[in-house]
């Protein structure tokens, strides 16, 4: 039995370990100081562990070494963000970065155009969310979708340069973002392991990062040796720190105080000029760095102007982020297959040998369609040039002229369906681009801050399966509806064999699968089948948007299904609807109304619906948003507002429960009128409908 007296010296020799461990960390996460090698680093870890596992009475849940909470989970929860985490818009040349200043000038009037900015590298990793509460670290969360993302807190506290205890901590709360990333040399060994086990390896440091996170055993993400750079405090309650959130490079100067790790080539510029020489200076070092980056970040310094220039879209406006140009690559086009896809469109596809471009190999790239291998003059034997745009979808930029033989082939569109041997039809497509007037276009980009002044009408032509019953169209459709539904346990090859052993002829048969209908099948057995139907049972209920969105509606995407959703509310009224009321939505042109509206008029699309809500699909509605001071209120914009532009202003009603029209009627409740009003305010002195003017409708913002 041990003396009180020895049990204080090993008390002591505890907190010492500790104590030199957490230096050394830091020195080496924090502040990049690496003053020992890993094997003593190692050792002193070591020796820690072996003690506490003899005297467990000086564990602390809160230290360090306790960022493993044990036992595998069996799942991750989904959480929902009290902050949204919006995406950041991009930029691609200093044209369209001098462009977004001056789209922000204009928003607000008076805005002094000496703005001054922090400019940081943008990492290439996965978005995280830290929540901290009297200073200790209590939850860590994907990004997700932006609304709701997973809980990934234990596979989060086996990084060490995610403190858990703040270096400087104070009672409240306090949500720290940031990104995790793996560092070019753990992914190097990391491939090399893989490799040697005969597994495949990651394509990049971006899907070894988020893959290593996704580990339900948090043991092995501790083996990925994953980083964490913090780079924003999205909220601070309970404590007055009001100096340190006034302008962005202050907060990451809090960041810092308080033990995180933050980039260290993060600068402040008084002026916009100043960001093209440090976007050249950061491209001279990239390949240099010890992670990945793909860009760099520019955010208006000061809080307040930040904040009043709002969002639009998924993209606040007081940010953006210059992407460097995509690594491209040759290669020679083998062969050009097709690809049945979900609607029964034929996709040309490029096939080339396993080539190598921006830190992954790609054997295949889309060609969209036949206009685009006419644009390209593309043929078979081509040497071609190849990107990754975004560093992520492949694609065909370029043919190389002067490197053919002449023993390449013209490629011509098949008369019959290669899935099923069906006719082939030719159809022109047209769909409604949204453009701005003011500065170029970026192709195959979001254009954050753009303002839609017009709608121009983009055609194509298209070759469709003309069998509905296509076998391949309907796989494809499969693989959408489950990632629709997120049915994470139902990938492509089991729904495959679901279908070849007649298990299921459609997507609504889905919810019919029962254990003892799978637990047969060769490779499965009880607990594989258990699995997936009770997978398939927390599924069944989905949101209207991602309703709308699993249906497969050609043109309809995740965005205007959700657009769909919020304008509807319910599946009864958006199969009612006709097509001038659909394209009324703000986003929604032409082609996609005449799409949505013959879907919803189809008697064999009627009787999926029908089939899925007879199998247990349940549709949530669409909440409406609560204690809006405007809900139920129709406004009108007109004239100059010299508080906000009329852009901000529709924001605000919208946020507020709010509708803002385009034109006065008897339903309109109140038109604000601004400086030189036009024929909007005669209108409504005739209707008699009240009129605001912008100090009256600032005083309702309040």
């Amino acid at each position: 039995m041990q003396s009180s007296e020895n049990k204080k010296e090993i008390q002591k020799r505890v907190q010492k370990l500790r104590s030199e461990i957490a230096r050394l960390r830091e020195a080496y996460h924090t502040k990049n100081l690496p003053n020992v090698t890993d094997d003593i680093y190692d050792s002193l870890n070591k020796e820690l562990k072996n003690i506490l596992s003899k005297y467990p009475e000086f564990d602390d849940q809160n230290s360090f070494e306790n960022r493993i909470a044990g036992k595998p989970l069996d799942k991750f929860e989904k959480v929902k963000h009290e902050i949204k985490m919006f995406s950041i818009g991009n930029v691609f040349s200093d044209e369209e970065l001098f462009a977004w200043e001056k789209r922000n000038l204009k928003l607000l009037p008076g805005l002094n155009s000496n703005l001054e900015y922090f400019c940081e590298l943008k990492f290439d990793g996965l978005a995280i969310s830290l929540i901290y509460e009297n200073g200790k670290f209590v939850r860590g969360v994907t990004r997700g979708d932006g609304n709701i993302g997973e809980d990934i807190t234990q596979n989060l506290k086996t990084i060490k340069s995610i403190p858990l205890i703040l270096k400087d901590p104070f009672p409240g709360r306090i949500e720290v973002r940031g990104e995790a990333i793996m560092k070019k040399e753990v992914l190097k060994r990391l491939n090399e392991k893989n490799e040697k086990e005969g597994k495949p390896p990651f394509a990049n440091s971006r899907n070894a990062a988020a893959g290593s996170l996704r580990q339900l055993d948090p043991n092995l993400t501790k083996e990925r040796r994953l980083d964490f750079f913090a780079y924003e405090i999205a909220q601070i309650k309970g404590v007055e720190w009001e100096k340190y959130l006034e302008k962005h490079s202050k907060k990451h100067e809090l960041l810092q105080k308080l033990g995180f790790m933050v980039d260290e080539h993060a600068r402040k510029v008084s002026s916009l000029k100043e960001i093209p020489s440090f976007i050249n200076k950061i491209s001279k070092i990239r390949d240099s760095l010890s992670f990945g980056i793909d860009g760099v970040v520019s955010n208006i310094d000061d809080t307040k102007i930040f904040e009043s220039l709002g969002i639009i879209g998924k993209d606040p406006r007081g940010i953006i982020a210059f992407k460097y140009p995509a690594e491209r690559a040759t290669t020679i086009v083998k062969d050009i297959k097709i690809n049945v896809g979900r609607t029964g469109v034929l996709t040309p596809l490029a096939i080339f040998n396993p080539t190598s471009v921006a830190g992954s190999t790609v054997s295949k790239a889309t060609l969209h369609n036949m206009d685009q291998i006419e644009r390209l003059d593309l043929r078979i034997g081509d040497t071609i040039v190849i990107e990754k745009a975004g560093d992520v979808i492949p694609k065909v930029v370029e043919v190389l002229f002067n490197m053919r033989t002449g023993k390449e082939k013209k490629f011509k569109m098949v008369l019959k369906c290669p899935a099923c041997g069906a006719e082939v039809e030719k159809r022109n497509i047209g769909s409604f681009q949204s453009s701005s007037s003011k500065g170029p276009r970026i192709p195959g980009a979001p254009n954050p801050g753009q303002t839609i002044s017009h709608r121009t009408l983009e055609t194509s032509v298209a070759f469709y399966c003309a069998n509905p019953k296509c076998g391949a169209k309907n796989e494809r459709y499969l693989e959408h509806f489950v990632s629709a539904f997120e049915i994470y346990e139902l990938g492509p090859k089991i729904l495959r064999r679901f279908k070849d052993e007649g298990l299921i002829t459609d997507a609504a048969d889905i919810f019919t699968l029962t254990k003892e209908d799978i637990a047969p099948l060769e490779r499965f057995g009880e607990k594989s089948a258990e699995n997936i139907v009770q997978e398939i049972k927390n599924k069944r209920k989905i949101s209207f948007s991602k309703f709308i969105w699993a249906l497969g509606i050609l043109h309809v995407g995740e965005e205007t299904a959700r657009d769909l959703a919020t304008n509807f509310g319910t599946l009864e009224k958006l199969k009612k609807a006709k097509i001038e009321e659909i394209n009324e939505i703000d986003n929604i042109g032409g082609a996609v109304s005449r799409s949505v509206y013959s879907f919803f008029k189809d008697k064999n699309n009627l009787n999926f619906i029908e089939k899925l809500q007879k199998n247990g699909v349940i549709i949530e509605k669409v909440e409406k948003k609560k204690n809006g001071k405007f809900n139920g209120l129709i406004f009108v914009l007109t004239g100059t507002l010299s508080q906000m532009s009329r852009e901000i202003a529709k924001e605000k009603i919208i946020s507020l429960g709010g509708k803002v029209a385009s034109s006065v009627s008897k339903n309109t409740s109140y038109v604000v009128a601004g400086e030189e009003a036009g024929s909007k305010l005669t209108q409504a002195k005739k209707l008699g409908i009240k009129i605001l003017n912008e100090k009256e409708f600032l005083d309702m913002l309040q």
